[in-house]
């Protein structure tokens, strides 16, 4: 019997006397209404339960199992039908084909013989090879390993990952990564990303992670930018503030006349021509000193890969330019 009329009987019983019999019609699997007795309980799309004569609700909040869009036609049918997991393009093959999992266990959860383990080795073998067959495939999927691997390491979410991998696949497609190393490619990508994204990452920042010196990958990113016409804005220093504060741990009160600073300091130009890492940093130091936080700029200097010498000139150019505002 249905999970439908399954569900009908126990409510029936729950109305009925204790040993009185579930009322089912002898020819039909369709339950009796238990009000009017009619035959013929309709389940319509509202997800309740009625009786198509009396029109009593039985059940409701019943769960739709089905797709939440409306097809017409099978083309359409098709078109939105969805199985499995969705396409994401920092994979190569955009997380299309299967992958053999590295347990050697099987379904339940026991341990294969060697013999099957060397089998699985094989095959696995195989899968790799068959995934990515071409050159292009190989260096998309070098690439893409790349960049989740920076990603990870530099705390950048998933949106960015994203869009650092459709840049690489559109330099790769555009022919623009001859005589350009694949790990300087990808990090420029990145470093594009996160820009877009405002989860700006420094220079810097890179050069522990990549593979590549800083000289190098920073001559991908301006070629990047130039050829693909990337819309990159340069980089506000009050985007770095609150990852340096939280790396701080300063009060919230630092932060935000660290950013007043900032803010008050743009129109006298100040910032032309300087790095707004160096701004950020210089900026919470002088917010430490309006705020009387002990906060010292050695401290400043390693959460932040700025020298102290920055730190020194920038604080005192942003104390400048709130006096001048001031008074």
């Amino acid at each position: 019997m249905s999970e439908t009329n399954t569900r009908f009987r126990t409510h029936d019983r729950s109305r009925t006397a204790p040993n009185e019999p579930v009322q089912e019609s002898e020819e039909t699997d369709e339950l009796t209404c238990p009000e009017c007795g009619a035959d013929g309980i309709a389940v319509e799309k509202r997800g309740e339960t009625v009786c198509e004569a009396c029109g009593v609700v039985i059940d409701e909040d019943m769960i739709d199992h089905g797709p939440e869009w409306r097809a017409f036609d099978s083309r359409e049918r098709d078109q939105k039908s969805r199985v499995g997991a969705p396409s994401t393009n920092t994979l190569h093959d955009k997380g299309l084909s299967t992958k053999i999992d590295w347990q050697d266990t099987d379904a339940k959860g026991s341990a294969l013989s060697s013999r099957k383990r060397s089998q699985m080795v094989r095959l696995r073998t195989w899968d790799e090879r068959f995934r990515a067959q071409s050159a292009r495939e190989r260096n998309l999927k070098q690439a893409l390993g790349e960049v989740d691997r920076m990603a990870s390491a530099l705390g950048l979410p998933e949106n960015v990952r994203e869009t650092a991998s459709v840049i690489y696949r559109k330099a790769l497609y555009d022919d623009l990564l001859p005589g350009r190393s694949i790990e300087a490619m990808a990090t420029a990508s990145l470093y594009a990303a996160a820009r877009q994204a405002n989860t700006p990452r420094s220079l810097d920042e890179f050069q522990p992670i990549s593979r590549v010196s800083r000289q190098e990958y920073a001559r991908a990113y301006r070629y990047l930018a130039r050829e693909l016409g990337l819309a990159v804005e340069p980089a506000d220093p009050t985007s770095y503030l609150p990852r340096f504060a939280s790396a701080l741990d300063v009060p919230e009160e630092v932060e935000r006349r660290a950013r007043e600073l900032l803010d008050v300091s743009k129109p006298k130009g100040v910032h032309s021509g300087k790095s707004p890492v160096g701004l950020a940093a210089g900026a919470l130091y002088a917010a430490s000193l309006l705020t009387n936080e002990q906060i010292t700029q050695q401290t400043i200097a390693e959460e932040t890969e700025v020298s102290e010498v920055t730190i020194r000139n920038r604080y005192q150019e942003l104390l400048e330019a709130y006096d001048a505002t001031e008074h």
